[in-house]
């Protein structure tokens, strides 16, 4: 099957299951319901991209193309640098956003009363979660993407299918996305997966490093909360101070990275220095 095609079906399972699980999730559940509950219920829908990766895998190459895909999900010789970008790259984001925001306002945003450190722990407890999207959009759609278009482009238009699959989330009552604007979120996705395309690329493809960093932009990127208390309307293209600023910090650098990336060849992973 042409690159193309699977890729164009790829997408189209990959919402069509976890729109379906979501949908099914929010009219059988109350918004009323114990947040880790209804966590728990939705949970099945993010793991739509890889399942259907490691299906449309196997159907195409056979368990050699799966044992493959799924060997990239323990390439851990990586420079050290690379970990440390992974986890706290969002985070210093959120921080330097934080700090502008004090000397614009003359006060702090809110920061997350949990301690720096149960975040980190956070992080790496829900590490092994990640493998569910990641072996679909890191593992499965950039290479695809890349190999048509180079590695920046694809990691912006990945970024754009990676944020609009998460749509449902904020029209069911009761999800953390429910209400938000979705125009600031399809801009903060947009620039991490720019920043998670880089780090795919110079940790030679390494799955289990961007795992690490989804699992970071999950936790630990929540030191600063930057949502819209009250919010109601996702079309709406309101988000607060903070927001903004945290945005104007993620693509300062996600510009220079897509500038790097012009260097890496229409292949699976790059360097691993």
């Amino acid at each position: 099957m042409p690159r193309s095609s699977s890729l164009v079906a790829y997408l189209s399972l990959t919402y069509l299951l976890a729109w379906a699980v979501w949908l099914a999730a929010g009219a059988l559940t109350s918004a009323s319901l114990d947040p880790t509950v209804r966590g728990l219920i939705f949970l099945p829908g993010t793991f739509a991209p890889g399942i259907v990766a490691l299906w449309m895998t196997f159907r195409h190459e056979g368990t050699a193309g799966v044992r493959a895909m799924m060997d990239r999900l323990f390439r851990s010789q990586v420079a050290a640098r690379w970990y440390v970008f992974a986890v706290f790259f969002v985070t210093a984001t959120r921080l330097a956003a934080a700090l502008v925001y004090r000397l614009v306002e003359g006060a702090w945003p809110a920061f997350n009363p949990l301690p720096w450190y149960l975040l980190l722990m956070a992080t790496a407890i829900s590490t092994p979660f990640q493998a569910g999207e990641e072996i679909g959009w890191r593992g499965y759609a950039l290479p695809r993407l890349q190999a048509r278009m180079g590695l920046g482009p694809a990691s912006v238009l990945l970024g754009v299918l990676w944020a609009a699959w998460h749509l449902p989330l904020f029209y069911i009552p009761g999800t953390d996305s429910a209400g938000q604007p979705f125009l600031p979120y399809l801009l903060v996705v947009t620039a991490i997966s720019v920043a998670m395309a880089l780090l795919y690329w110079r940790s030679g493809g390494s799955l289990l490093l961007t795992m690490i960093m989804h699992a970071g932009v999950n936790n630990m990127a929540a030191i600063v909360p930057s949502g819209s208390p009250g919010a109601v309307d996702p079309m709406a293209a309101h988000a607060s101070l903070i927001e903004w600023l945290t945005i104007a910090f993620l693509w300062a650098p996600a510009a220079g990275f897509l500038v790097w990336m012009r260097r890496a060849a229409p292949t699976d992973g790059g360097s691993n220095d």
